[in-house]
């Protein structure tokens, strides 16, 4: 397998737009990020992931446009708590647009197998995971049909899904 180009290169690339379909309802439970969350850190998002920070600011400030969509189970896990907690000082601080969908509510929408990035429509990068939530590695590809399934999952789910400001944990 070719190695995956990084987030930076693959922002750097983009010119129109980047998804990415979230499905777990956990993720890296031992990031130290989370940790300290659930020990009652105060964090300062966008200072503790700068570096993510800065690629996406840099993206969205050329126009390029950045969705995610987060399918959840409800009531939602704590590492779900957790990622609504940090992402306006995060995600909506660097310019994306999040929405999040109860699992419930994605019954009849036919999804891919693993969470995925799509840059402007034709490159998928997969991210791979193990049972536990730790990124085992991420793969790129470039197959006008595979593209064209993401982004059809992506559409559908984007329809469907609450914007970040109105979704409730509760829900």
């Amino acid at each position: 397998m070719p190695e995956c180009p990084t987030f930076k290169e693959l922002f750097r690339d983009c010119r129109r737009t980047a998804v990415h379909l979230e499905m777990r309802d956990a993720y890296m439970k031992a990031d130290p990020a989370f940790t300290d969350w659930q020990a009652g850190v105060d964090l300062d998002p966008a200072e503790r992931w700068a570096d993510w920070h800065a690629i996406v600011t840099s993206a969205t400030e050329r126009g390029v446009r950045v969705r995610r969509a987060r399918i959840v189970s409800t009531p939602v896990s704590e590492y779900v708590r957790f990622e609504h907690a940090v992402t306006d000082g995060l995600n909506i601080a660097a310019g994306e647009e999040v929405r999040w969908l109860s699992r419930r509510m994605a019954t009849d929408i036919s999804l891919p197998g693993n969470d995925f990035w799509l840059f402007d429509s034709r490159l998928v990068v997969v991210n791979h995971f193990d049972g536990e939530g730790e990124t085992m590695d991420m793969e790129a590809i470039e197959e006008p049909e595979l593209a064209k399934l993401c982004g059809a999952a992506f559409e559908a789910v984007w329809q469907r899904a609450t914007s970040h400001t109105q979704f409730r944990l509760a829900e």
